[in-house]
């Protein structure tokens, strides 16, 4: 009997979401075959032919209970994640951080996965979609080319493989809204925006920190693909002159401030990222700053000096679906129901985000195979706000996005009580989440 004949479930790539996947149809008693084609065929970013290698960090984020990715944690915890039962076990010390050591974590995940009676791991490189499933393909960001075509042909969509360009996002109750007005360009489509202004002096102090600021190094296959000219850093759009961003992103024409009549020297404009209201988005502010660079220069804009970011600004070469238009919240695709996607390909950020992407996917996958209905995690858990955001978010300006608690639903809390929302938004998903769990079989 071939693997493929033994096996009720395909998992193809095996990186966290690939490995949290197969883990978890294995322990629902379904037999798995999980492709991966590392060390046969490597990639420009790994090193080591491992399961679910860390290429970019040890650093798995906080483990902070009132963290957002804490959360994200302690749900994956209760629901048995393979990848965080390793994690704990190679820990090494990073204060409220988890942090493990990369390579006893790698291969912890491997000797799991090797060792299960019901998972068979073949070293071999997938190059089309199975027909039959159900399939869970978790290849990532550096998919490999001929299965990114078939990807892209079962799609319908142009391309996969382009740079991942992503403004930050800010808590919209960390906005000062006595330093902005709402207003639309010319006034179309009402008071859709919210406007920072500022003047001359601002905007010049605004420019000499962002032309100056650190940004990220780029990886060497990274190196080769150039940015896009219509998309480029806004630190990029920057360095070609004192006045490019003021008559480019940051133009103040057709914006004129109801609280002085005039239009400022300058202005930064900030969408809705959600219908709540809870996030918005830097409009045009894509870089390729450090993450503590972007803190600092972007609090100088008036409005944002005390800006809590839910989801800091990105470049980087990237491989995703636009999944507000091809997959459900059970990471099924909407147009094959025993296909399903997990990991970054599904534009979940970050490596835990990854992980609880493969184990919705892993899960489904088995009770599709035995008959039973698929599951949607309640958007009051940090899992099922994430599955939600990536399956509803505008498909026209989908972009990646990691654990925030501005995907939550919000709470409606008197003002004194403010600084409780963390701990309250936290209880009550892990709340959510118990009385969940007896459905997960």
């Amino acid at each position: 009997m071939s693997t493929l004949d033994w096996a009720e479930i395909v998992v193809i790539g095996g990186g966290l979401a690939g490995a949290e996947a197969a883990w978890q149809a294995a322990e629902r008693g379904l037999r798995v075959a999980l492709y991966e084609m590392r060390p046969e065929r490597m990639t420009p970013a790994h090193q080591t032919g491992d399961l679910a290698e860390l290429v970019c960090s040890n650093s798995l984020g906080s483990d902070l209970p009132d963290n957002a990715a804490g959360l994200l944690k302690a749900e994956l915890r209760r629901l048995g994640s393979l990848i965080m039962r390793v994690a704990d076990a190679t820990r090494v010390p990073a204060g409220g951080a988890l942090a493990v050591d990369r390579r006893q974590f790698s291969a912890g995940v491997t000797a799991a996965i090797a060792g299960h009676s019901r998972i068979r791991l073949l070293r071999q490189e997938v190059t089309a979609l199975p027909t039959e499933g159900p399939v869970i393909v978790a290849t990532g960001p550096l998919t490999s080319e001929a299965l990114a075509q078939a990807i892209v042909a079962f799609t319908g969509e142009k391309t996969l493989s382009f740079y991942d360009a992503a403004s930050p996002i800010v808590d919209a109750e960390s906005i000062d809204l006595d330093r902005v007005y709402a207003a639309s360009r010319y006034g179309k489509g009402g008071a859709d925006y919210l406007n920072c202004p500022l003047t001359k002096e601002e905007y010049e102090a605004f420019w000499s920190e962002l032309v100056h600021a650190k940004t990220h190094e780029r990886h060497d296959f990274e190196r080769e693909t150039p940015f896009f000219e219509g998309c480029l850093p806004v630190e990029e759009i920057a360095r070609r002159g004192p006045l490019t961003l003021a008559f480019g992103p940051l133009k103040p024409v057709g914006l004129v401030d109801p609280r002085t009549g005039r239009e400022p020297y300058a202005v930064v404009q900030l969408r809705r990222e959600n219908r709540e209201g809870t996030m918005y988005n830097l409009v045009g502010f894509q870089t390729n700053l450090t993450w503590p660079e972007q803190k600092r220069v972007f609090r100088m804009i008036p409005g944002l000096e005390r800006a809590e970011f839910l989801r800091y600004g990105v470049m980087h070469r990237n491989t995703f679906l636009n999944s507000p238009r091809l997959l459900e919240p059970t990471f099924q695709a909407k147009k094959r129901a025993d296909l399903f996607f997990a990991g970054q390909l599904t534009g979940v950020e970050g490596y835990l985000e990854s992980t609880a992407s493969g184990l919705v996917a892993g899960l489904n996958a088995a009770r599709l195979a035995r008959g039973l209905a698929t599951l949607v995690f309640p958007r009051e858990t940090m899992i099922g706000a994430l599955a939600h955001y990536i399956t509803t978010a505008d498909p026209e300006t989908f972009q990646p996005m990691n654990s925030n608690f501005g995907l939550l639903p919000p709470l409606q809390l008197p003002r004194h009580l403010k600084k409780e929302k963390k701990a309250r938004l936290v209880k009550r998903a892990l709340d959510v989440l118990g009385r969940f769990l007896p459905e997960i079989i």
